[in-house]
């Protein structure tokens, strides 16, 4: 039923077109089969159109598979989403904003000595997830401080606002709350990461004392040495690695993975294309795309864009497009698109579209193919795409949304822009191979745009003749409370796998003490003592900004003793720390772990010399 009910709707959306050709002398003259369009997914059948003098048949039939192609589903998705809110409905669900905006108070104070501004170059929105806990919700301070876009992802709403709507925000600075649970993935929803461009992760198991705690979780905040703890909820394996799983996954693409991100495979394998050709406005253009076998470069298959292009019936242009891709994709990190095709000596167009609709604004650009027949590689800037409807460009359009990319489209076409021809047009037959389309970047070093807040000492327990005793509580107690710094290193390793820039701060025992202290970095997993929270919070918004931390995991103390309390004389606070000199003071080098591979201590050494001397065992 729902397949009749679209068909008619798509029949019905045609009348109007159908009633403009007639109107020029097109007229309906007889049924005939013919076999399915390219890209199509069922047979039909042609309704072959009367031309009036000096035209050609108009395919009509053609015309309606192109709708329907584009348009398959459409009915059956309102209809879902329907059924959706009235099953939230009769669950008492709410149906309230997915992302929401909280009030904030907005700050005018100069510079305060004692909470300094961390400045934070990072364009687009900045995720904060654990944004209640003890280090997470100081991030998200510093950041709306820092005049930033900060969406929060938080399992208790409630609790959030309670903490997190009486910030002061610096000039510019926003904050959304968005409800989920990273240990279901299915909370992940795709818009919760749409524009998202850095992570902050503060999420950890949840710890505290068997006799309980106040709801400041005060004795936590002393730290474990001073309770007898407890995991309480989720396991360390749920939250420390199948939670930051979850995380990865769905936030990889939008922080824009270091090999791009895939439009269009020479073997076919990413998206559904069909042919959009003149058809639609009476034109008999044809045009199809498909995967060769051995049509790319060094034998390797590629999609061929082909067809024949016709000016007859005052058409003159073929195209392929895709489906809507579902969800549409972030593209937001990146500076643009590169094709890699063999080119032909024509212009082609390259569409994209930003929204849902089949007949909407396309953002455009025209690029030029070599006439050598031989392969190229083709950068477009998304700011060189330009708003276009119909070949009449938008003056003063808004820029491309490339947060939502709905669909793309490949053009041969006569028209350029405005009335302009195309110069590089030909009519007749056509061929571009196309090896692929992807995003691409500027090759300057990147910062870190996911950071991770683990714990010192995650490699201890299972490190040979380490003797536990002598070691922080948490190593000593690591069986007894579920593992939890061996899945917090399992999580580490997820997030050192991952597609993005990372770095993975190791803090040793976090304190309630002033921000200010003298701090000592270190690799390896060897040092020990004490850091406060608000300087790992500073120290987080710092990385964001420094490629020399990028791909690093290392760990981080004060140099004042646990035994001697940090105190802070307001009339004479401590020096702004410049986090950059201090990381790169460091020297950091890119995966040092300090884990034990194949029953040796890596120490201060690159894992991956271990794990090269030895694969069959690693």
């Amino acid at each position: 039923k729902l397949e009749k009910m679209n068909k008619m709707q798509m029949l019905n959306s045609t009348s109007q077109r159908f009633a403009s050709n007639k109107a020029l002398g097109l007229t309906p003259k007889a049924l005939t089969p013919r076999s399915s369009l390219p890209g199509a997914s069922r047979t039909r059948r042609e309704v072959s159109v009367r031309a009036g003098e000096g035209r050609q048949p108009w395919d009509f039939g053609r015309f309606v598979s192109t709708v329907a192609f584009f348009n398959e589903g459409n009915l059956q998705k309102s209809l879902q989403s329907a059924v959706d809110n009235l099953a939230k409905a009769i669950r008492g669900g709410s149906q309230e904003q997915t992302v929401k905006e909280l009030p904030l108070e907005r700050s005018t104070q100069a510079m305060d000595p004692l909470n300094p501004v961390i400045p934070v170059p990072v364009d687009g929105i900045i995720m904060v997830t654990g944004a209640t806990g003890g280090v997470g919700k100081r991030v998200v301070a510093k950041m709306l401080q820092a005049g930033k876009h900060v969406r929060a992802l938080v399992r208790d709403s409630q609790k959030a606002q309670e903490l997190l709507s009486s910030l002061p925000a610096g000039p510019g600075g926003k904050l959304e709350l968005v409800v989920a649970d990273i240990t279901q993935r299915r909370t992940l929803l795709p818009e919760y990461f749409r524009g998202v461009r850095a992570v902050v992760s503060c999420t950890a198991v949840k710890v505290q004392p068997k006799e309980g705690d106040d709801a400041q979780r005060s004795k936590y905040m002393q730290g474990i040495k001073f309770f007898d703890p407890e995991i309480v909820g989720d396991t360390p394996e749920t939250v420390e690695l199948l939670g930051m799983r979850n995380l990865l996954e769905a936030v990889e693409n939008s922080l824009g993975p270091t090999q791009g991100i895939p439009i269009l495979k020479g073997d076919g394998s990413v998206a559904s294309w069909g042919s959009l050709d003149d058809v639609v406005m009476g034109g008999v253009s044809s045009s199809s795309i498909s995967s060769v076998p051995g049509a790319g470069e060094n034998g390797q298959p590629a999609m061929v864009f082909r067809g024949n292009v016709s000016t007859d019936n005052s058409g003159g242009f073929a195209s392929v497009r895709s489906r809507n891709i579902e969800p549409a994709v972030d593209v937001g990190a990146f500076e643009g698109l590169e094709l890699r095709v063999k080119g032909n000596g024509l212009r082609y167009k390259l569409v994209l579209r930003p929204e849902e609709k089949w007949d909407g604004v396309g953002y455009t650009h025209s690029f030029d193919t070599n006439d050598r027949g031989e392969w190229e590689s083709i950068r477009i800037p998304f700011s060189d795409f330009i708003p276009v409807f119909r070949a009449q460009s938008i003056k003063n359009g808004p820029p491309l949304n490339t947060s939502h990319i709905s669909s793309l489209q490949l053009m041969l076409s006569k028209f350029e822009y405005d009335g302009a021809l195309n110069p590089a047009f030909r009519a007749g037959q056509f061929e571009l191979p196309i090896s692929y389309i992807t995003t691409y970047r500027s090759s300057a070093p990147r910062p870190p745009c996911f950071v991770h807040v683990s714990s010192a000492g995650v490699t201890r327990p299972s490190r040979p003749g380490i003797n536990v005793d002598m070691e922080p509580p948490a190593v000593k107690l690591n069986a007894a409370l579920g593992g939890i710094l061996d899945y917090k290193l399992a999580g580490e390793d997820a997030v050192r796998a991952s597609s993005v820039p990372t770095a993975v701060v190791r803090p040793c025992a976090l304190t309630e003490e002033p921000r200010g202290m003298p701090l000592e970095f270190g690799q390896g997993d060897i040092i020990k003592g004490k850091v406060g929270r608000e300087d790992i919070a500073e120290l987080c918004c710092a990385l964001l900004s420094e490629p020399s931390a990028s791909n690093c995991t290392f760990e981080v103390k004060s140099t004042v003793p646990f035994s001697q309390p940090w105190q802070v004389d307001a009339s004479n606070p401590p020096a702004v720390q410049d986090w950059g000199a201090e990381i790169r003071g460091a020297s950091l080098v890119p995966g040092v772990t300090g884990k034990t591979i194949n029953g040796v201590y890596s120490g201060m050494e690159p894992e991956s010399k271990f794990l090269e001397a030895e694969p069959a065992k690693a």
